[in-house]
């Protein structure tokens, strides 16, 4: 008779890709029955867009069938269930499944041409996806879509997002339409307010918020108003871009949102006679990496007709769309996954403490740390020429402030007034050790 334990230890080999430990001990495998030699059971995935969703059943089919005594296997597919954030007003998001807020620091970077090609992009796997322009003082989405002056419907007093070939859309340039947003803050967020509450999403895989640039109330609100799986941030190579940056990894970090990667956006342009790229704003790729010890979820060219939106294959043939959306999944079925152990920072009178997840600690000088700040306003961007004076920096400097960033870094405050300071776990290290 097949036992339970045969049947799991068949699927012991089945490596996920992106966590690096087999299915079995993930505990993706539920509702685990055997009749007989017909086996039956639930593969949970950690996302129901889990781009390796197929191969994962292809390969649980040919395991538990090698097992002696198997004579049918029927895999069953669900995915976990997110984690929401507690005491949340808005209660049209609950049948969402996942939320990205996308999000830049200053305007002008792509952040809602990047918005729109990620929801058509998933909306073209079979996903159902929504995209909610927010952005009150310039809404991108009427032009991206060509859709100017929609008519707004509305039902049991809940707005009906407008079906475009099967994504659904939602712009407050709908509600406004060609009238400037002539109005102070509380105002703003009265009309992000709501169009969070009074748009009827229904079940959707997706939702995917094109945010108001910047890091004040307006966003902070729909931070805070939304139940958000997590945020990217796209930027350009420019070092004026990238000088907001951390502000934006604070921002979504103080309000418990993970931010899951960033998106470098005109990274080159591609020249159509020699096909040389050309980075005209700068190579910052792998400084973005170093400095914020975020994944680039991916990296666009200049491309011309990239903002036009209104056809359903719009991005089809953009390899960097593809892969973005890819990166997207994966890095939400990692955060949803994810059970590995972080270190441990505090800070101490002239020291910052550091207690690693292998048992090993760190006392770093407090100055050491500060002068190694690697921010826009202690490293020039372009040559890395430090911008700190070290000697400008007082041997008794103190830490006034710890704030773990995610699963990859800690924001550091000093008595100096400087807090835009991030340092990857790699980058304490180096720290310590030099």
């Amino acid at each position: 008779m097949v036992t339970d334990a045969q049947v799991l230890d068949s699927m012991r080999g089945i490596i996920d890709p992106d966590l690096g430990k087999d299915i079995v001990s993930l505990g993706f495998i539920k509702d685990l029955t055997i009749k007989s030699g017909d086996i039956a059971f639930t593969l949970e995935l950690t996302t129901p867009a889990c781009p390796v969703k197929e191969q994962f059943v292809i390969d649980c089919e040919k395991a538990v069938g090698g097992v002696d005594g198997v004579t049918s296997v029927e895999v069953k597919l669900s995915s976990m269930q997110p984690k929401k954030q507690p005491n949340l007003a808005v209660t049209t998001l609950a049948k969402v499944d996942c939320v990205i807020a996308v999000s830049s620091c200053k305007g002008g970077v792509g952040k809602s041409t990047i918005a729109a090609q990620l929801a058509r992009s998933m909306q073209r796997e079979g996903l159902r996806v929504g995209l909610l322009d927010t952005d009150i003082y310039g809404p991108s989405v009427p032009t991206l879509f060509n859709m100017h002056r929609p008519e707004l419907m509305m039902r049991d007093n809940m707005l009906i997002p407008i079906d475009l070939d099967g994504l659904k859309v939602m712009s407050v340039g709908f509600v406004l339409g060609d009238s400037p947003a002539v109005m102070r803050g509380p105002m703003v967020s009265g009309y992000c307010q709501q169009i969070l509450n009074q748009t009827d999403w229904g079940e959707m895989d997706y939702l995917i918020i094109d945010m108001p640039p910047g890091t004040g109330d307006i966003q902070l609100t729909l931070v805070q108003q939304a139940a958000l799986d997590g945020a990217i941030i796209v930027t350009t190579p420019h070092s004026l871009s990238l000088v907001d940056v951390a502000r934006g990894i604070l921002m979504f970090e103080k309000v418990d949102v993970p931010v899951l990667g960033i998106v470098e956006n005109m990274s080159y342009f591609l020249c159509d006679n020699c096909d040389k790229r050309h980075h005209i704003f700068g190579n910052n790729s792998q400084a973005l990496k170093d400095r914020f010890g975020l994944d680039t979820l991916g990296e666009f060219p200049i491309i011309d007709g990239i903002s036009n939106l209104s056809s359903p294959d719009a991005g089809a043939d953009i390899e960097p769309v593809r892969q973005l959306t890819e990166n997207i999944h994966r890095a939400v079925g990692k955060r949803r996954a994810r059970q590995e152990q972080l270190p441990v920072v505090s800070f101490q009178e002239g020291f910052i403490h550091v207690e690693w997840p292998d048992g090993e600690t760190d006392q770093i000088p407090n100055k050491k740390v500060r002068i190694a700040c690697q921010c826009a306003s202690c490293i020039e961007e372009y040559t890395g020429e430090l911008l700190l004076d070290p000697s400008s920096v007082s041997d008794n400097i103190q830490a006034t402030g710890v704030e773990v960033l995610g699963n990859y870094a800690a924001s550091i405050a000093w008595d100096d007034g400087h807090s835009s300071g991030i340092f990857t776990w790699n980058r304490l290290r180096e720290i310590a050790a030099s």
